[in-house]
């Protein structure tokens, strides 16, 4: 009788997974905060899968619906939590969303993000999509940000788009694309954080000197110490080593062509470790217990890419926290295979810390953008509570 019983031990467990597999593939999802009973049981109600923009059509190799959720425990307590798991299938019929940057503003949260040239349509060019949430997890897109047809500098495209919220408007720093050495970080405002109007003075930054080649990209600008930072990215003259540059305005800025200087003539961070390759960039800023705390991408995209992170008490010399990525990519067969790259780590209005980044399996045929929380213990980041 022993073995009887055991095989039937083993095909109930069978079932188990392939009830749960069955679950996780339909396309319902359960929302964020259900409770999973000391029985299994899961309460939750049900909503539509297509909140996360993915294209049901669309099979990505090692990607599926249980990839939306995951298991968090606490003292007593099991909960199966929502996972963002963002791509915006608009332009190209698949999930294509990179370059990720949240704001908090006018009672919701706001992400821009940089989208690829429309399928079939010529000179489109990448633009700059907009999502809204009110949970950092389900994001619907409410906008787009298209090239101005007077503004000569960015009629091959934009993208990479960083953003602050300053005098009840957001102001959007981005870069220009497909110019080669003279893309350069312009500048936009607006008070509903959908439609914007250009800065006069764009493009408002390039770097200067013999250490780069002239291009910037990647703006991040954060206030500190009561002066603007714009951090960006550039290569050096020969066009194949990315790394890190700085320049700052005073606080009293309109951030015009005019108020910012280059603050360092050399590159604040350059890629030294193995893991970062031939590339830094998409700097981000967060400030923790009077530092900055910089989450930058190591080595170009899906080398891979990976996430580090350097400390900083002026913002013009920074240190490395880490000798390994802080956010490495994900192992085989796992959504986030060919990178975990370009992060940006978005403070909460309550203080807390939340790590977005763009992912993808199949070396850049797709790009999501998911998001992690941070925990900080006695200055150092760490994903556990």
């Amino acid at each position: 009788m022993q073995p009887i019983a055991e095989s039937l031990k083993k095909i109930s467990r069978q079932l188990i997974v392939l009830s749960f597999s069955l679950f996780a593939m339909i396309p319902w999802s359960a929302t964020s905060n259900n409770d999973i009973g000391d029985d299994g049981n899961i309460t939750a109600r049900l909503v539509p899968l297509d909140e996360l923009s993915i294209d049901p059509d669309y099979e990505i190799p090692g990607l599926n619906s249980s990839l939306f959720y995951e298991v968090k425990e606490e003292p007593g307590k099991k909960q199966l939590e929502k996972v963002m798991m963002f791509g915006d299938v608009s332009r190209t019929g698949i999930p294509y969303s990179k370059d990720p940057h949240v704001v908090r503003f006018d009672g919701r949260y706001l992400m821009y993000y940089s989208i690829p040239p429309m399928k079939g349509v010529e000179n489109s060019g990448w633009n700059i999509g907009v999502a809204e949430s009110r949970d950092l997890v389900t994001w619907e897109k409410v906008g787009e940000i298209l090239p101005d047809p007077e503004a000569e500098y960015e009629k091959n495209g934009l993208c990479a788009p960083g953003a602050l919220v300053k005098d009840g408007k957001v102001h959007l720093f981005y870069q220009t694309y497909g110019n080669g050495s003279d893309d350069a970080i312009c500048h936009a405002f607006s008070e509903d954080g959908i439609h914007f109007e250009r800065n006069p003075t764009n493009p408002i930054f390039r770097p200067t000197d013999e250490w780069n080649c002239g291009r910037a990209i990647d703006a991040e600008v954060y206030e500190f110490n009561d002066r603007y930072f714009l951090y960006f990215a550039t290569r050096d003259p020969d066009f194949k080593i990315q790394m890190l540059g700085v320049a700052v305005a005073p606080k009293e800025t309109s951030f015009n062509r005019e108020d910012w200087q280059q603050a360092v003539d050399a590159p604040i961070l350059y890629p030294r470790l193995d893991w970062e390759g031939e590339c830094i960039e998409g700097a981000s800023i967060t400030v923790q217990n009077d530092k900055m705390y910089m989450f930058y991408a190591g080595a170009y995209n899906n080398w891979p890419q990976q996430v580090g992170v350097a400390v900083s008490s002026d913002g013009l010399t920074w240190e490395r926290l880490f000798e390994e990525p802080f956010l490495p990519n994900g192992e085989p067969g796992e959504w986030n295979e060919s990178e975990s790259g370009h992060p940006h780590v978005f403070t909460d209005s309550d203080g807390r810390t939340y790590l977005f980044f763009q992912g993808n399996n199949d070396k850049g045929k797709s790009w999501y953008i998911s998001q992690k929380e941070i925990f900080w213990q006695e200055g150092l980041p760490s994903f556990y509570h």
